[in-house]
């Protein structure tokens, strides 16, 4: 007996390369070191058309390249925050955090300050608008003390951090201490702290990294 097979079904339509999900391809980031030179900011490439955008905030070999950095990244914090508040400036005295900082709403000023006493920019800050619109993002190493004011109506923060939260390591720099002299925005009113922020220490007597 012979038996006959069904016709084989069609082969699918080849798909276009203009259709190819964007994560298929190589996605380079574009670097920019600020005044302090270990503080990067990192622009991804970003996918748009009618529908929206689409663009990875991290790929651990494409970041290597862009930077030379490889970054074990642990935890990812989310933190949603209303216009004035001002977050900071923050950091661990163990268990030191690197923190690649990215907002998904609205705009903030960020803030970095070196707070390693043998480095020749010790003391000295670096601040950038990071915002939803541009899609900018930055990379805060360990050994900055780190903070950020909300300039939108609100904002939400992400950042991936290269060490786990440790609240008996955790210190706060004071946001407005005039040996650093950090030039925030002024938006018309007293920045919105949180208590450990407002009696945090100056530099002259900050715990700080060597």
């Amino acid at each position: 007996m012979v038996l006959h097979r069904p016709p084989a079904p069609p082969a699918p339509p080849a798909v276009p390369r203009a259709h190819i999900h964007p994560s298929r391809e190589r996605m380079p980031f574009t670097v920019t070191p600020t005044r302090l030179p270990e503080v990067l900011l990192i622009a991804p490439k970003v996918f748009g058309d009618a529908r929206g955008f689409f663009y990875e905030s991290f790929n651990k070999r494409d970041f290597h390249e862009a930077t030379g950095l490889t970054l074990d990244f642990v935890q990812d914090n989310h933190s949603r925050s209303s216009k004035g508040v001002l977050r900071g400036l923050h950091y661990q005295i163990q268990q030191p955090q690197g923190k690649l900082v990215r907002v998904v709403s609205g705009a903030v000023f960020d803030v970095a300050v070196d707070i390693r006493r043998a480095s020749p920019r010790f003391g000295q800050w670096e601040g950038f608008v990071l915002s939803a619109e541009e899609k900018t993002m930055a990379y805060i190493p360990p050994g900055f003390a780190h903070g950020f004011l909300v300039l939108s109506d609100s904002a939400e923060f992400l950042y991936k951090t290269t060490d786990y939260y440790a609240p008996a390591h955790e210190r706060s720099l004071l946001w407005n201490d005039p040996t650093v002299g950090i030039q925030w925005p002024d938006l018309g009113m007293a920045p919105l702290l949180a208590a450990k922020d407002q009696v945090a220490a100056r530099l002259e007597v900050a715990e700080v990294f060597d």
